[in-house]
């Protein structure tokens, strides 16, 4: 795992030695992406320069320093990320006699090699991993970037400056193309609408003007001659989707989850390779669960696992972590945070994530991996089970509620609405603990209120996709609350995905995996395992077994009411289901009454009315409604709240 930098430029305002100042700048403001070392390249000629940060993980010899040039030096490569088939693509090239001779063991080393014989796109259709990379080709005189299938790895790229001084900047996050003293740092009030909407910018947008986002499975081609990027997929999240539902698989259940533990397997044991201390995050749910129970099954020694607990009620999973991780036999590392400690990391967001992102769950995230790093230097996750066998409360919801919504009136459900929305959510969330004896556990839920609020808020909705669009909005109406506000169009608008063929909860799990997968929920994890200059991977993410999950029916993954149903059986193959059947809880903290208590002064200044209209950026009537309402207890407005917040302390520290 490492960082990217680098730029492309015919601009002859620098010196050489100016130029390579720049260069190592850029390098240098994502120290802690590589830590361990540093590495540039240049041809003054060309007009390219290339840069790299190493956190070593495999081949920790000179033999993987970057950046590296092909056995035909007809490419230098700045590679951040995995390859875990690497050993399977030499013996590939050794077979055939196109093997060279190798300095070392690197993934990066055979990255090149594959280059020379199949070509950039050719070898990556053959690779398992997760990645981003920029690739100069001498021979043709053009920057290939690339990212891998499902976007675990980032690159920021776009022009800066005018004609013959422009610069083709790329990186690993945006503090290295701020650093280019090109960068131009003009915010995009388009991008800022997206991410009252969504919490998040969706690529390839990025909080700035002219700069964007490599989509997952894409490559791009610039050159000096031809400076209009060139983008293109090298994989279809979209078509594997299509493909999935269109052949279901053929065989029973039990053939099925035979099939999918044999994948997961085989992807956890690629995924723990690693020449350092390797460990798993561990929240006891099904997803982790899984993946950990994997890792020791195939694990000589106890695996290394990692919990971070809350003292709050509905918000800690500790419990259910050591209880899972005392079944296994891990060796287990729980920490629990007060309070005061996560409203600590706060300050540090701004600069963690390096565009607005408000995501609250980004704290504990953050937290533990400053734990894991403490004992590791690469982690497994389990994240995008949700994605991939319909976990989420949305999905549920649809298959329940909304199919049955479209024989009811809609002025009945419009009064229905009325009526959820008068009752305060604190009123909701206590009355469903009063009945909770009554219910049921399988439906039992967390965050009762809130969740009925935002239910109230589709029942006049008439189509699937205006549904899932609501749920998985904040603001509504982002233009609103944006002076100058826009919403560029997403896979969610005006450029839809081409799913012809799935229904609409097929369709969600779709657009979830290609968007909010990616843009939220990798990104969380990236930005804050790295900022400790940790490795995060993600075996629910080889793509092998995602193009399975796609084949399964959706009565396997959705199945009577019980979400994520085949992965459940590979589970309870190693963990009791006494261990693991509990309400969904998410991981997140109590943002809403810190709002209200211990982070209140720090909202009001950040949020103050002259310094709203000072800024120009947001509609300060709209915020202070949602303010006063908030502190009130009449809503919980968190989640709208914090996406602002989330921006002005960026904004404070980017000016």
């Amino acid at each position: 795992m490492c960082g990217i930098t680098g730029f492309i430029t015919t601009s002859s305002r620098f010196s050489q030695a100016e130029m390579q100042r720049c260069l190592n700048s850029m390098n240098d403001s994502i120290i802690h992406r590589g830590p361990d070392n540093s590495g540039s390249w240049s041809s003054v000629e060309a007009g390219v320069w290339i840069g790299h940060r190493r956190l070593a993980i495999i081949d920790l010899t000179v033999a993987g320093h970057q950046p590296m040039l092909s056995p035909s030096s007809r490419y230098i490569i700045s590679f951040n990320g995995e390859i875990y088939n690497h050993q399977l693509l030499r013996q590939m090239l050794e077979t055939t006699q196109k093997a060279p001779t190798w300095r070392g063991h690197s993934d990066t080393e055979t990255l090149l090699a594959g280059f020379d014989e199949w070509g950039i796109e050719g070898t990556l259709k053959k690779a398992i991993g997760m990645f981003a990379f920029a690739v100069w080709d001498k021979q043709n005189k053009t920057l290939t970037l690339g990212r891998d299938r499902l976007g675990e790895k980032p690159v920021y790229y776009g022009w800066q400056g005018k004609g013959n001084d422009a610069v083709f900047l790329f990186g690993s996050e945006l503090k290295a193309l701020r650093a280019h003293p090109f960068f131009e740092n003009k915010i995009s009030r388009g991008a800022l609408s997206l991410q009252m909407r969504h919490n998040y910018i969706p690529s390839p947008y990025s909080i700035y003007e002219g700069i964007f986002k490599l989509r997952p499975g894409a490559l791009l081609t610039v050159s000096l001659h031809k400076r209009e990027p060139k983008v293109w997929e090298y994989w279809s999240g979209a078509q594997v989707a299509r493909s999935g539902v269109s052949r279901v698989f053929a065989g029973d259940s039990i053939q099925a989850i035979d099939e999918l533990e044999t994948l997961l397997k085989d992807a956890v044991r690629m995924q723990m390779m690693a020449d350092v201390p390797l460990g798993a995050f561990l929240s006891g749910g099904v997803d982790s669960s899984a993946i950990v129970a994997l890792m020791q099954e195939q694990s000589s020694q106890p695996v290394k696992t990692f919990t971070i607990g809350f003292n709050e009620e509905g918000y800690n999973e500790a419990k259910y972590a050591k209880a899972v991780a005392q079944h296994l036999g891990t060796d287990h590392t729980e920490l629990y945070v007060t309070s005061e400690q996560a409203r600590s990391v706060i300050p540090l967001l701004a600069n963690v994530y390096d565009e607005p992102f408000s995501d609250s769950s980004q704290i504990p995230t953050f937290l533990l991996s400053k734990l894991a790093q403490q004992h590791v230097k690469v982690s497994l996750s389990g994240d995008a089970g949700d994605e991939l066998f319909c976990g989420y409360n949305r999905y549920q919801m649809t298959t329940n509620v909304w199919r049955k919504l479209g024989y009811a009136p809609m002025f009945l459900r419009k009064l229905m609405a009325r009526g959820v929305t008068r009752i305060s959510t604190q009123t909701w969330d206590r009355l469903a603990k009063n009945l909770s004896c009554f219910i049921p556990q399988s439906l039992h839920l967390a965050n009762v209120g809130d969740k009925l609020q935002k239910a109230a808020g589709v029942l006049s909705i008439e189509t699937a996709d205006d549904l899932y669009l609501r749920l998985v909005s904040h603001w509504n109406d982002p233009v609103s609350l944006v002076i100058g506000g826009y919403e560029p169009p997403t896979l969610l608008t005006e450029n839809k995905l081409n799913l012809i063929g799935l229904d609409d909860v097929q369709r969600m799990m779709a657009m979830d995996m290609l968007n909010y997968l990616p843009d939220d929920i990798l990104t969380k994890v990236d930005r804050a395992a790295m900022s400790k200059s940790l490795e995060t991977r993600v075996p629910y993410l080889d793509h092998r077994v995602v193009e399975f999950a796609w084949h399964l029916p959706q009565s396997m993954k959705l199945h009577n009411g019980q979400t994520k149903w085949a992965l459940r059986q590979v589970l309870y193959r190693y963990v009791p289901r006494t261990l693991i059947e509990r309400p969904k809880m998410g991981f997140g903290v109590p943002i809403g009454v810190w709002l209200r208590g211990p982070l209140r002064e720090w909202a009001e200044d950040l949020l103050s009315k002259v310094r709203l209209k000072h800024e120009g950026f947001f509609n300060h009537t709209l915020v202070y409604k949602k303010w006063n309402e908030h502190l009130s207890g009449q809503r919980n407005w968190q989640s709208h709240l914090w996406d602002i917040l989330m921006f002005q302390s960026w904004l404070e520290k980017n000016k």
